[in-house]
């Protein structure tokens, strides 16, 4: 048998993480890597958090797991909290980002098709966008690349360029049910939308009754900075998709949705067999505990800035290797004058430090956002040796 036991759709690296401590990995091996990735801004309180580690162990020990047939009252206090904290009206608990962006496409369409208009199926979406690898996420995005080997792909879905709203507006017709948009894209390169670009988005759709559906996945949970990025843009979505640091390690995600968008979300039209578990609950909870609050989001803020400060003047050092930082909070990205990939893979091999490539050549830098003083000490030690040792046309 040639085929791993694993699946082999990852190329993974010849790290193994076995346990963490803070803000650092440490290898079967014993060797400790900084981790600027935290699974790709999931980890936000870092690998040791004794509130986060507590609520499940105390959750774990009570109940785990019942069928949504039953009432939740854990799953039933978490969603009024988020329902408390953001725009939204109401919650639908999912395991997984991809899942919660699938429900919001979902409820777009059933806004509109609750109400009789059937022809109203399909989301403006938006170039160099990553909204998951399930059939309709991987359709909602222009990519080819994950398109390959999963073909026809799904109906319903149009894509214009990031940041285009005159683009948008050419895009629409008959069938068009709203935008669904990353308001900073991760995947595509930490790339900001614009205020107007967002508002002009709302506009279009309050004038044309759309559904303008946030991906918040990857910004949400006290990333950038504020709760969630909308918060930044002047502007409120109608459906919103989160999850990543929602649990802080713990796989969970949820669609947010107002009344008015959620009006076709009734009774079996959607399910989930382990969403909203009393586990999954219990770890957001503590999450929240810790990031939900103005203390913490302004340390974030700060943080963020402190941080991008340094990276500012760093690459100067650099100039052959990099172009220019941007991002929001602790979700930046240095976008770079070569291939971002390889520089990752020299700074974790031989400086032991984690950070994750993106598209548009950007090297994403995504702490776990208790990181303090030492730890962006540390980093900017690794970084500069990293970029001192580095050597392109070898890598």
């Amino acid at each position: 048998m040639s085929i791993t036991p694993l699946m082999p759709v990852y190329p993974r690296c010849g790290v193994r993480p076995v346990a963490g401590d803070h803000c650092h990995l440490i290898d079967e091996d014993g060797t400790r890597y900084l981790d600027f990735a935290a699974g790709i801004a999931v980890n936000l309180l870092g690998h040791s958090h004794q509130g986060l580690i507590g609520a499940i162990q105390q959750q774990a020990a009570t109940l785990m797991h019942v069928s949504n047939l039953y009432g939740s009252p854990q799953g039933e206090a978490l969603a009024q909290r988020l329902v408390d904290k953001t725009f939204a009206d109401t919650v639908f608990f999912t395991n997984s980002g991809a899942e919660a962006v699938e429900c919001a496409i979902k409820t777009a369409r059933a806004y509109h098709q609750h109400a009789g208009n059937d022809e109203k199926y399909e989301l403006i979406t938006f170039k160099n966008a990553f909204h998951g690898r399930t059939m309709a996420t991987i359709s909602a995005s222009n990519q080819e690349k994950m398109h390959k080997g999963f073909l026809p792909l799904l109906a319903g879905f149009k894509y214009v360029d990031f940041d285009d709203l005159e683009g948008v507006k050419a895009a629409m017709g008959p069938h068009t049910a709203g935008f669904l948009v990353e308001p900073v894209q991760g995947e595509g390169g930490i790339r900001v939308a614009s205020e107007a670009f967002i508002k002009g988005l709302r506009a279009l759709a309050d004038e044309h009754d759309l559904m303008l559906v946030f991906d918040e996945v990857q910004t949400g949970v006290a990333r950038t900075g504020t709760l969630y990025a909308y918060e930044q843009l002047g502007v409120t979505p109608d459906i919103m998709a989160t999850a990543k640091g929602l649990g802080g390690g713990f796989p969970m995600g949820a669609c947010l949705a107002t009344e008015k968008a959620a009006r076709g979300m009734v009774v079996g039209t959607h399910g989930s067999t382990y969403g909203g578990n009393p586990l999954a609950m219990a770890a957001s909870m503590a999450v929240l505990d810790a990031v939900a609050n103005d203390d913490f989001l302004a340390e974030v803020r700060a943080k963020g800035e402190r941080l991008r400060a340094r990276l500012e003047q760093f690459i100067g050092n650099y100039p052959e290797l990099f172009n220019s930082v941007r991002g929001l909070g602790l979700m930046l990205g240095v976008k770079m004058k070569v291939e971002p990939r390889g520089f990752m893979v020299h700074l974790r091999d031989n400086h032991q430090l984690l950070t994750v490539a993106a598209g548009d050549q950007t090297l994403r830098i995504l702490p776990p956002l208790v990181i303090g003083d030492a730890e962006i000490d540390e980093f900017f030690e690794k970084l500069s040796a990293g970029a001192a040792s580095y050597a392109p046309d070898a890598a």
